[in-house]
């Protein structure tokens, strides 16, 4: 294959480092359409307008900056938050340039800001999203805008590796208005989009389940070792392995007059 034997795609997958959400490493390995709405350009849109901004789970912040740098106006406070030491790390370097303070956040900690302190609250694949927390936080008028990594994306991934899964997509819009609407916010827009992602090699696939880690939780290369082997054999007979990443884009506001 052009990228090596199985075991040197094994190695190479598993010593690639995962810190940050920096995705440049895959080029020429896999590939991953875009939704439509343009997230970063929507959200450099709503920070060129905002006063105080947060960014909940920011990776390595370097989608926060790229959206900062579009920003006709950078807000006068630029706040984010990251669980992990090593993403914490990069993503202040990311936005120091932006007068911008990453605050590390563990797991579903409750968000150490006072209430109403932001008019922007901002989150892209974030793992799991605090909306209660993120509404407590958010000024009246103030906006919320996330990018979910919805329900069911790259199942032909996981199930390749699991087998087949409890699937219950059909209800994951109307659990998320739900939740969106139990917070006291109300929704703008709820956008949801399949698009395509293809791997090219096994140790972008491996790579990949390391780095985000919801897809398979507890991955290991040990643990799958089979079911790998029989994935590398499909990439050479087939060229790729295909499946369909789900994206969700949910933009809400919490209005003057409404108490949280």
């Amino acid at each position: 294959m052009k990228f090596g034997t199985f075991e040197d795609q094994l190695a190479e997958g598993a010593a690639v480092p995962t810190d940050g959400w920096d995705f440049s490493w895959f080029a020429g390995r896999a590939t991953e359409q875009r939704p439509g709405w343009g997230y970063v350009r929507l959200c450099g849109e709503r920070l060129g307008s905002a006063r105080a901004a947060l960014d909940v789970d920011t990776g390595g912040g370097e989608v926060y900056a790229e959206a900062l740098g579009l920003a006709a106006h950078v807000p006068a406070v630029v706040r984010a938050t990251e669980g992990w030491a090593p993403n914490h790390r990069l993503a202040s370097a990311a936005l120091e340039p932006f007068g911008g303070v990453v605050v590390p956040v563990d797991g579903d900690a409750p968000l150490p800001f006072e209430d109403g302190t932001f008019d922007l609250v901002t989150g892209r694949h974030p793992v799991s999203f605090p909306y209660s927390e993120a509404a407590r936080v958010l000024a009246p008028g103030g906006t919320l805008l996330v990018q979910e990594v919805g329900a069911g994306s790259n199942r032909e991934l996981y199930e390749y590796l699991l087998g087949p899964q409890e699937n219950r997509d059909a209800e994951y819009l109307d659990a998320l208005r739900e939740r969106v609407a139990g917070v006291g916010l109300d929704l703008v827009q709820l956008r949801d989009a399949l698009t395509r992602v293809e791997f090219f090699d096994l140790a972008a696939v491996v790579h990949f389940l390391r780095k985000v880690l919801w897809t398979v939780p507890g991955f290991t290369v040990d643990a799958y070792r089979d079911r790998l082997r029989d994935l590398y054999d499909h990439i050479a007979e087939h060229g790729s392995f295909v499946c369909h990443s789900r994206r969700t884009l949910v933009e809400a506001t919490r209005k003057a007059d409404k108490k949280v």
